[in-house]
């Protein structure tokens, strides 16, 4: 029985770990993405286990993943629970495309009904606000300074921006080059106001770090000379927050919608905010779009014939 139990597990361990090389090589998905699937699976094995269930990957049927979703669904949000069906659905999906299985026994399970939350937006004083509270006359200060601008000034991601290298700015011709999701790499124009920000920490400050082999190209630098994590960023930005006195949920993707928020109230074009912010479908910028009716009925007076 115990011997039994066993094979049931390694079999489950080996489909994990082919399905994170299909992740990882034909998909092309971030190490944070493959991490999200595994930890789902690695949950399903657990509820297994917990439950004495002997089920396969390839012999496992929908009841019983209706069981796993049931339990789950008392531990997490709708979200979550969400997201984890999701993943579910994929990883099915891959042993049916490679001929494991003949069938999805996730298919006729839905997902809870999530409505779109999106994430508070900033002004752009209370973005003037949160710069106004960092330390210039500390060294990191002027780092600081640079990647709030940045996060802001380019609308990107926090992992974007702490994999930003020196060999990605091109300054002269006014754009950065970008890795996003996937490793696809895109040109987001960058603004005078950033570039000199930038350029200031990097001169003034950078230079005078003892970098580390191996982050001789990485812009932003912790004082040890090494990469900065997206911990450092989340925690600076949530104490410059608290000091300024803004009592909204801020994070560095806050910069990144407000960045495109702010893009389209001033008359962008969605196609090209689309572009800048690297999404793969418009329909994921438009949930970015949290514009006012204000803002929608200034649109129609402007630009509507019969205004």
């Amino acid at each position: 029985m115990v011997f039994l139990f066993i094979l049931v597990i390694m079999k489950w361990e080996h489909a994990i770990k082919d399905y994170v090389h299909y992740l990882r090589i034909e998909r092309g998905l971030s190490e944070n993405s493959i991490i999200n699937y595994t930890l789902d699976l690695k949950r399903l094995l657990t509820f297994l286990e917990n439950s004495e269930i002997k089920a396969s990957p390839i012999s496992i049927e929908k009841d019983i993943l209706q069981q796993f979703v049931f339990e789950t669904a008392k531990l997490v949000n709708a979200r979550s629970q969400s997201r984890i069906i999701s993943g579910l659905k994929s990883f099915f999906n891959y042993l049916v495309f490679e001929d494991y299985r003949e069938s999805n026994p996730m298919e006729l399970i839905e997902s809870p009904k999530i409505g779109r939350k999106l994430p508070d937006t900033l002004s752009v004083e209370e973005i003037d606000q949160i710069i106004a509270q960092i330390d210039l006359s500390k060294p990191e200060g002027e780092r600081n300074r640079a990647i709030i601008e940045t996060l802001y000034g380019c609308g990107l991601r926090v992992t974007e921006l702490t994999e930003l290298r020196l060999s990605n700015l091109f300054f002269e011709e006014g754009y950065i080059s970008v890795t996003g999701k996937g490793d696809k790499q895109r040109f987001v124009p960058i603004g005078e106001t950033t570039q000199k920000y930038i350029n200031i920490y990097a001169s003034q400050i950078r230079n005078h770090i003892n970098i580390k082999k191996g982050h001789e190209d990485t812009l932003f630098l912790n004082r040890r000379g090494r990469q900065l994590t997206r911990a450092m960023i989340f925690t600076m930005i949530k104490r410059l927050v608290e000091k300024a006195g803004i009592h909204k949920k801020v994070s560095p993707h806050t910069f990144r919608h407000s960045f495109a928020t702010h893009l389209l109230e001033n008359g962008a074009d969605l196609r090209a905010i689309q572009l800048m912010l690297g999404h793969e479908s418009i329909t994921t910028t438009e949930i970015y779009m949290h514009v006012d009716r204000r803002h929608l009925s200034e649109v129609m007076n402007n630009f509507h014939p019969r205004r």
